[in-house]
């Protein structure tokens, strides 16, 4: 069988990696065209498109993309009407993928199967929203809630868990380090705003934590080769020793006592291994009261990371735009650092709320059973 996986940024692109390896199970022949980037790539699935570069921080930084997404969309409803895939597998990235769903099926007719993995407004609870994804696709959630919002507007819906969950097996408790050190992972973000906002905070903190703690050494993430590259020259330029430069979020927090980290999925990785967290995220001031609104809607303005959100708690201190003071970050991860083990009945808790184990699978057999079906 044939599968067109479309993604839009890194971590979309993971779970599509993950799915398509689960199908391979099913389906051994199987093979995979998508948009993605160097992890699909990798992984052996022929890319119709680079995504680097496509997603923003904001509205307002996406306005500049438009032309290029829209002309990129048009494209691969081309492509994908044309090469005619058993399954078209969308993954999140409701700009483009929500776009791309309406154009084959309203503008070029194309009847063949579409699943939407991760559908778009997980918090949003949009009833147009999600009625559009029903009529276009076949929705599959990894949320509970969102689930059950869909079934109660009588919108067909699948749910067998979080996906990732099984990916992510929480390490042994640690014993807090020494009073005087510890090693602290800084995960910036993968989009560009992201760094220039979070590289520089997230550098100061460290040198604010190791007045209190000299020995405490950083190890920081790179989404790819590439932001490896503009990494190494930010810390350079800052003058901060002994920071260490890996590629991967997995790699930054394999040995860390504890991390700061961008809001997003990286916050649930760090907490799913076991890894205690601070969220940390800062945007421009002309998306400011965007983001605040949107926080108003999703959560009445009371949390905005995704442990927190899935389990209606504070799990992770969350150190928001003009919180996210280098003093701040340094004062909460000398707290964080010093009782490691505080927050980990939490932990527990958010893994329940996600649901059983071997989600990923029994998405690869939806996967493959829609597209058998069809092909039938």
């Amino acid at each position: 069988m044939n599968y067109f996986l479309s993604t839009g940024e890194p971590s979309g692109e993971m779970s599509a990696v993950l799915l398509a390896r689960a199908i391979q199970q099913y389906d051994a022949s199987a093979r995979f065209e998508g948009i993605g980037a160097a992890k699909m790539r990798e992984s052996g699935i022929h890319l119709w498109r680079d995504h680097t570069g496509w997603s923003s921080m904001g509205p307002i930084a996406a306005i500049p993309r438009i032309p290029k997404l829209l002309l990129q969309m048009w494209l691969t409803a081309i492509h994908v009407a044309t090469a005619k895939p058993d399954l078209v597998v969308l993954v999140d990235f409701g700009v483009f993928n929500v776009r791309l769903a309406q154009t084959l099926r309203e503008r070029l007719h194309y009847t063949r199967p579409i699943l939407y993995l991760f559908p778009p407004g997980a918090w949003l609870d949009s009833a147009r929203t999600a009625a559009a994804v029903a009529r276009l696709s076949v929705p599959l959630s990894g949320f509970e809630h969102q689930a059950s919002f869909y079934r109660s507007l009588d919108l067909p819906v699948w749910y067998f868990g979080h996906p990732l969950l099984d990916e992510y097996e929480e390490r042994a408790s640690r014993d807090a380090p020494p009073s005087n050190g510890g090693t602290v992972a800084l995960l910036p973000g993968s989009r560009a705003g992201e760094l220039r906002a979070h590289v520089p905070l997230l550098l100061r903190a460290l040198q604010d934590l190791r007045a209190v703690r000299p020995g405490a050494h950083a190890v920081i993430a790179a989404v790819d080769p590439r932001a490896e590259r503009r990494l190494r020259a930010a810390v350079a330029r800052a003058g901060v020793d002994d920071v260490k430069v890996v590629v991967g979020a997995r790699a930054a927090l394999r040995d860390a006592d504890a991390a700061w980290v961008a809001s997003g999925t990286a916050v649930l990785e760090s907490v799913l291994l076991g890894v205690p967290a601070i969220a940390v995220y800062v945007v421009s001031k002309a998306v400011v009261w965007y983001g605040k609104r949107m926080q108003r809607r999703i959560t009445g303005g009371r949390f905005i990371t995704l442990p927190n959100l899935v389990a209606s708690e504070e799990i992770v201190p969350e150190l928001l735009q003009d919180r996210a003071t280098p003093e701040a970050l340094a004062r909460e991860m000398d707290r964080l650092l010093a009782e490691p083990t505080r927050r980990r009945e939490a932990f527990a808790r958010l893994r329940a709320a996600l649901g059983a184990s071997g989600a990923m699978q029994r998405c690869a057999e939806l996967a493959v059973r829609i597209a058998k079906e069809d092909s039938a």
